[in-house]
């Protein structure tokens, strides 16, 4: 498709199935970030980078298929909504949810109440 452009990552761990990936779609300038699985101090730089890698004017984080959410991953997503001051949503799933409600970030503007 004209316009799109892909990028994954995945970790694997000795075989097992990956217990994280993350991939970029870019459509014009709206980057969508779809990050699966564990985001903690091993893969949030990971995740941190797979959405820095394009130069956007909205982006859009997906963490709905995410089952863990660590210190670590707090820090790289604070770090994503200075990086796009009003131009980040991010798509939580309940997990990630109660991680920021947790951690006292449960109602920033950035957090799509869905």
């Amino acid at each position: 498709m004209p316009g799109w452009l892909c990028h994954g990552v995945s970790v694997d761990q000795g075989g097992a199935p990956p217990v994280f990936s993350a991939s970029a779609e870019i459509d014009g300038d709206h980057l969508h970030v779809v990050v699966a699985g564990e985001v903690d101090m091993a893969t949030a730089d990971t995740m941190l980078q797979t959405a820095l890698r394009e130069p956007a004017g909205q982006i859009t984080l997906d963490l709905s298929a995410v089952t863990f959410f660590d210190s670590a991953a707090i820090h790289a997503l604070v770090r994503l909504a200075q990086e796009f001051p009003g131009r980040l949503t991010v798509r939580p799933s309940r997990q990630v949810r109660r991680v920021l409600e947790i951690s006292g970030l449960g109602e920033q503007s950035w957090l799509d109440p869905a």
